[in-house]
């Protein structure tokens, strides 16, 4: 796995994947930054909400689970230092459809307890809780 990472002025970078998917990521208006794309961090959040929400999603689907909708909610607060890394991170996975509640829950347990690459990292640094709501 290859990300080259290409300077756009003033603080905008692209991100490319060798086979081609782009991510925009943009800094603060503080340093430059114009507010149209994520910012790193956003994109770490992002990619931890991602790669769960996959795992959800199959892990539904082979339960035989019919969702209408999944949305995953995160918020994160930060240290008030430089670096200001993550101190806690909190998922809350909106599911909506024809899903039974327990099969809800365990997918969303399997999926931060033990499928999600991003979580696995993550979680040896920072303290990241999860709920799963239905029908919203």
């Amino acid at each position: 796995m290859q990300i080259t990472v290409t300077h756009q002025a003033p603080m905008a970078f692209v991100a490319k994947a060798e086979r081609g998917a782009e991510l925009r990521l943009d800094g603060t208006p503080e340093l430059g930054g114009d507010e149209s794309y994520l910012r790193p961090m956003e994109g770490v959040l992002a990619s931890l909400a991602s790669c769960s929400g996959v795992d959800v999603a199959m892990i539904l689907n082979k339960q035989r689970q019919t969702f209408d909708s999944l949305v995953i909610d995160v918020r994160a607060t930060r240290a008030d230092a430089v670096p200001a890394v993550f101190e806690s991170i909190h998922v809350v996975f909106r599911i909506s459809g024809e899903v039974s509640e327990s099969k809800a829950q365990r997918a969303v347990a399997l999926s931060m307890d033990k499928y999600c690459s991003v979580v696995k990292m993550l979680s040896a640094s920072v303290k990241i809780t999860y709920e799963t709501v239905l029908g919203s």
